[in-house]
């Protein structure tokens, strides 16, 4: 990322990181090798593989535990009677889990557009990839492209998978090591909704922690502007931690928060929009503030930024953010790169 005489409102002063969220998945199947490589073509500086475990321990790259939705799985006879149904965060869920495959039978699927709104063209034609894969790529293309390209991934429902005895957090470490990241200053960012398994991760790895926030995760004043209570959903895992309640709770173990960009910049009238004290407040106990999901269609656009997705990039680089989650990492780093003028 080349260097520019914007004075940015980033907590360090650095322009805004690209995160391709599950690659450049407004253009391929999300979680494929084919999404990420898109995705770094494009100028992303981070791919964000979710990470979830087979039945045999390996991880692979998927929004969640279930293939039903991302996958052909159900067009799979020889599969059919893997359905089951799992209590999932305390939700009884029938789906197929990746989970009950293994590596091998999990190679054999082929990754589909899970988006209704986006194009089915690639269906069927890219495998289901797992960390190490990703991994392999993004320093293969680092090498090839002169340029670091970070990796971000995210240990989806780590309490779930601790319940299973498939834990995720020292998984990802060895696979980190393995590959000569797990160090201080590697191109890596661990994230988690969840904050048990961020805390038992802190003392074993030098590596930055984020602490995503789910819709209702933050408490707002009677204003609805500034924070006054974080309320992180607390699942079933006795690995220990605290229960943070506030921002400067959050940063006793982690570099940043990730929250929905409607948190940042509230829906709470029709076509208006609240801008809230998240980032300033964040960016006061030491927090960089990583916010999700960019996305192009318009109908994911609010009405003030006339159906150009540059519009709301902007107006959040603007307002000091750290980093966006984008499927569109294209549109991303073109919104940067004019600012940067």
């Amino acid at each position: 990322m080349s260097e520019s005489p914007v004075k940015w409102r980033t907590l360090d002063g650095a322009p805004p990181l690209v995160i391709a969220h599950r690659g450049a998945s407004g253009y391929r199947p999300e979680h494929t090798l084919e999404s990420y490589l898109l995705a770094i073509e494009q100028g992303a500086d981070f791919i964000e593989p979710d990470l979830v475990a087979t039945k045999d321990g390996h991880l692979i790259a998927r929004h969640e535990p279930m293939l039903d939705t991302t996958t052909d799985v159900g067009s799979r006879p020889a599969f059919a009677a893997r359905r089951s149904t799992r209590d999932l965060d305390g939700t009884q869920v029938t789906a197929f889990f990746a989970s009950d495959f293994t590596l091998a039978e999990i190679k054999s699927l082929r990754a589909v557009q899970s988006n209704p709104a986006r194009s089915k063209e690639y269906d069927g034609r890219f495998q289901i990839p797992t960390f190490d894969e990703i991994l392999e790529l993004a320093k293969r293309e680092s090498v090839a492209r002169g340029r670091i390209i970070g990796v971000y991934p995210e240990t989806k429902h780590p309490a779930y998978h601790l319940a299973l005895e498939l834990p995720l957090e020292d998984r990802l470490l060895d696979a980190l090591r393995r590959h000569g990241l797990d160090r201080a200053g590697g191109p890596v960012f661990i994230q988690s909704f969840e904050s048990a398994n961020l805390q038992y991760l802190r003392p074993k790895t030098k590596l930055p922690l984020v602490q995503l926030l789910d819709d209702g995760a933050l408490v707002y004043d009677t204003a609805g502007t500034r924070v006054i209570e974080v309320k992180i959903p607390q699942y079933r895992d006795d690995r220990g931690g605290t229960v943070p309640r506030q921002f400067s709770d959050v940063a006793e173990y982690a570099t940043a928060i990730g929250p929905w960009k409607r948190q940042i910049l509230r829906d709470v009238q029709q076509d208006t929009l609240l801008q809230t004290t998240v980032i300033e407040q964040a960016h006061e106990a030491g927090l960089k503030v990583h916010t999700y999901t960019f996305r192009s269609e318009p109908a994911t656009l609010a009405k003030q930024y006339a159906n150009d997705p540059v519009n709301e990039y902007q107006q959040f680089y603007a307002l000091g953010i750290d980093a966006v989650f984008s499927d569109f990492p294209d549109v991303a780093v073109g919104a940067r790169s004019r600012l940067a003028r």
